[in-house]
């Protein structure tokens, strides 16, 4: 910001009349694209060419005048610049933009020889947007450069104080390289990581004149991992081969802070502390083809945590990914959890061993299939006993209904009534009706209905009829 406030005081300076504008900064991602507009007056619309420019040591350099159809866009098509005269304004457009295209720009017009009349000033700042996953590497180039390239993390607050751009700079140099050939200026980092974050500074000179901003994202691989108490774990770490095979690999335990203990390496040294070592870890380092294997055995739930496979070199720990397992407690045979490193016997007896839960659980569910069983078939045979019976006294109802004679009628039941064409000459139809089992000396009366005898019978025929004994012992 220093550097753009300095090129702003000295365009000031050079052109009085921006001295009443307030300074406008406008900041582009890589690739993205700038419209920017500045009216003009009616006393100086009569002056036709209308002139781009970047300011440079205090002048207009052009980029892109209306002065001609050609000179209206610049040689790549990125700029352009229109002149509407019925808005007053002329209109620029930077397309794709990219990190050179940083700077202050301005409008103007063109009033006499060699002097120009700015409209409105700009300060275009695009910086590189940069991806990265730990262990990568970057370049950071700048071409048509005639000086070293120079770039440092933004200034950021360390213990509540701004720290110095110098040292900055120092701490940027330890992790990263400068070179300059055939006009081209790169920077170049190396085994990134997440700290490594940040916003950078790039500029050229002995005075370090700022001409780009790069801003830097490192990410870091991670990878997740559940397991059972007494379980084992097999880990894969892939790096590059070319870069880092022949480096020694280290696979170590976070702890508070930046701690990182190693609990086995590739390496010939033991870890610098014996205690951390653990029994049934082991690292296997496949260099053809670039992987990491990290085993573990017996596993107990103080083993949850995070891990790193690692680069191990002299400076410290570089780590190649982050690992998180999680162990949790075994299950017994009964589906429970053995939280008191013993086994749950069931409610059947504190005397039943732990291996005795399965088999109770396979009688129970055996005897309870056989009742079910038992239930089923005795359920039917019910079902099939009473068919049998419904059907029996249906065959014994219709032997009794053909056993009886026409025209009998049996006590409890009402008498059939017959009735035929010479029923019409009778005086009256006869109903017998017996209600109950008659004694051998009681008479067997006949009645007559009022409404069944004619009004004028000529003939009345009265019966009375005696069974020595019942009529259904009769017919037996």
């Amino acid at each position: 910001m220093a550097m753009e406030l300095r090129a702003l005081i000295l365009l000031l300076l050079c052109f009085p009349g921006l001295q009443g504008q307030s300074p406008e900064v406008q900041r582009r991602r890589e690739g993205d694209a700038l419209y920017f507009e500045c009216p003009y007056t009616a006393q100086t619309e009569g002056w036709q060419t209308k002139f781009w420019c970047f300011q440079k040591d205090g002048r207009c350099q052009e980029v892109v005048s209306t002065y001609s159809e050609h000179e209206k866009k610049s040689k790549d098509g990125r700029i352009k610049i229109e002149d509407k005269a019925t808005n007053k304004t002329v209109f620029i457009s930077m397309t794709d933009l990219k990190a050179e295209d940083s700077g202050t720009y301005f409008c103007a017009i063109y009033p006499s020889y060699n002097q120009y009349m700015p409209l409105r000033v700009v300060t275009l700042n695009v910086f590189k947007e940069l991806l990265k996953w730990e262990l990568d590497s970057l370049a950071v180039q700048w071409p048509n450069s005639n000086s070293m390239l120079w770039c440092w993390r933004e200034q950021a607050l360390v213990e509540g104080q701004t720290s110095s751009r110098r040292s900055e700079i120092q701490s940027l140099q330890d992790t990263a390289s400068s070179k300059y050939a055939q006009g081209t200026s790169t920077v170049t980092m190396e085994k990134l990581q997440t700290q490594d974050s940040g916003v950078y500074w790039c500029a050229v000179g002995s005075e370090h004149t700022q001409i780009m901003e790069v801003v830097l994202s490192v990410f870091k691989r991670t990878q997740q991992h559940t397991a059972e108490e007494l379980g084992n774990i097999s880990v894969q770490c892939h790096y590059k081969i070319a870069a880092y095979g022949a480096a020694s690999k280290a696979w170590c335990k976070k702890e508070e802070g930046n701690t990182c203990n190693v609990l086995v390496t590739t390496s010939s040294e033991p870890p610098a502390d014996p205690s951390t070592a653990r029994e049934g870890v082991r690292i296997q380092d496949d260099t053809q083809q670039g992987i990491v294997t990290i085993s573990m055995e017996q596993l107990q739930v103080q083993d949850s945590g995070v891990y790193w496979c690692a680069l191990q070199e002299r400076s410290g720990l570089l780590r190649m990914e982050e690992v998180t397992l999680s162990v949790s407690k075994a299950l017994t045979p009964g589906g429970f959890p053995d939280t008191e490193g013993k086994s749950h016997k069931i409610l059947l007896g504190d005397s039943l061993e732990p291996s005795s839960n399965g088999n109770t659980f396979i009688i129970l569910s055996v005897v309870l299939l056989i009742l079910l069983l038992l239930a089923l078939v005795t359920s039917i045979a019910l079902g099939v006993r009473h068919y049998k019976l419904l059907r029996r006294t249906g065959h014994r109802e219709a032997e009794d209904t053909s056993d009886r004679p026409e025209g009998t009628a049996q006590p409890g039941s009402a008498g059939k009534r017959e009735s035929s064409q010479d029923d019409s000459q009778r005086s009256a139809d006869i109903n017998l009706d017996v209600q109950s089992q008659p004694s051998p000396q009681d008479p067997l009366y006949c009645n007559v209905e009022p409404s069944q005898a004619h009004r004028n019978p000529q003939h009345v025929e009265y019966a009375v009829i005696a069974f020595s004994q019942s009529p259904r012992s009769g017919r037996e």
